[in-house]
């Protein structure tokens, strides 16, 4: 099994956290992974995208050209990405923020309410982790547990944020089932 996934959205939607705790959650698995970061002009507010492989065996390089997922947070993302996605791949996309026509497309759409999800954990920003919940169920990528563990380890020093992040996540997963 080898996965090729973007991320992507505006600077401030959680992107790098996204895609980093993939790939943690990837090591915990005790996959092979890579992540290659982008950011945008601006930080907040510009572009941000990463670059995440998960896989069974060793991965010979970080850079790819064709995407078998694609998480967008907002439309322009989406406007940007969805040519890399190969035939009969996924996209999950943030209905909260947008809506895509299924039929216009050779892969599959799932859409997430993922702003309207995180603000009933708490907080829209979470709608990163809500997203990546949703990605991880629909794709059977890695466990939901592998993610939980992993939290702790990237907001160290942020005890306050795991209980709602851990919440979005669970939420996200929970809400594929519909999907």
């Amino acid at each position: 099994m080898k996965k090729e996934i973007i991320i992507s959205g505006f600077g401030g939607q959680g992107v790098m956290l996204a895609g980093t705790l993939l790939c943690h959650a990837g090591m915990k698995a005790s996959k092979e992974v890579t992540f290659f970061p982008s950011y945008g002009a601006e930080m907040r507010g510009g572009t941000a995208n990463c670059k995440v492989i998960i896989s069974d065996s060793t991965i010979g390089s970080p850079v790819f050209s064709e995407a078998d997922i694609l998480m967008s947070l907002n439309n322009p993302s989406f406007e940007k990405f969805y040519p890399a996605v190969r035939d009969g791949g996924i996209v999950f996309v943030n209905s909260s923020l947008f809506s895509v026509c299924a039929e216009d497309y050779n892969f599959e759409i799932i859409e997430i309410p993922a702003n309207n999800i995180a603000e009933e954990c708490g907080t829209v920003l979470a709608a990163n982790l809500v997203m990546l919940g949703a990605l991880v169920r629909k794709t059977g990528l890695l466990n939901l547990g592998a993610l939980m563990q992993s939290v702790p380890g990237l907001l160290k020093g942020k005890k306050d944020l795991w209980d709602i992040n851990k919440k979005a996540l669970e939420a996200g997963y929970n809400s594929a089932d519909s999907r």
